[in-house]
């Protein structure tokens, strides 16, 4: 099978593909992923499956969606990412449900774990990340208030180097849906 063959046959992933390419570009120019991007993809995915398989179809998007923004919720409730990048994860949910979210996600946080050790490399200021990195774990540790530590991260972070998560989530989530096309898994 060639690769246009492919990405027609896996049109929904190729989809998603091309909506997580564009995010990505938006969020790496704007620290953002805006809502005119991921709601229309949310609730797209959502009918879509309803329409196309009924009430399985809909529980499946759902639950996709629930995997979605679980997996990036709690970082979004203390302060560490964007409520963009929460529901950019909830649209790949929406449309390619839980199981190739959950998988998605994973891969993507190598891929965001990878991104920010060469961010850090290349500003030349380690030891300040290194303590940084320290300090908010540290903060997570012993706070535990969720609105106590996003109103800490709020005024950090002016003075932080932030990396746009959505280049992470478009990457990892790329590679795994290569990785799982090409061996049948999705």
């Amino acid at each position: 099978m060639d690769w246009l063959q492919v990405l027609l046959v896996h049109w929904d992933i190729t989809l998603v593909s091309a909506v997580l390419i564009f995010a990505a570009y938006i969020d790496g120019k704007q620290l953002k992923v805006p809502n005119w991007i991921t709601f229309p993809m949310v609730l797209t995915g959502l009918a879509y499956h309803t329409l196309a398989n009924g009430w399985s179809g809909c529980s499946a998007s759902l639950a996709g969606i629930g995997c979605g923004l679980l997996c990036l919720l709690p970082l979004y409730a203390i302060g560490g990412m964007g409520a963009g990048d929460v529901k950019l994860m909830a649209g790949i949910g929406a449309w390619l449900g839980a199981a190739t979210t959950w998988n998605s996600f994973l891969v993507t946080v190598i891929v965001g774990a990878l991104m920010a050790i060469v961010m850090v490399a290349w500003s030349g200021r380690i030891q300040h990340h290194v303590t940084q990195f320290f300090h908010i774990a540290f903060e997570i540790m012993t706070i535990r208030d969720p609105n106590k530590l996003f109103a800490i991260a709020k005024e950090r972070k002016p003075t932080m180097s932030l990396l746009p998560y959505g280049i992470p989530i478009c990457v990892g989530s790329l590679m795994y849906f290569a990785y799982a096309v090409g061996y049948g898994l999705i």
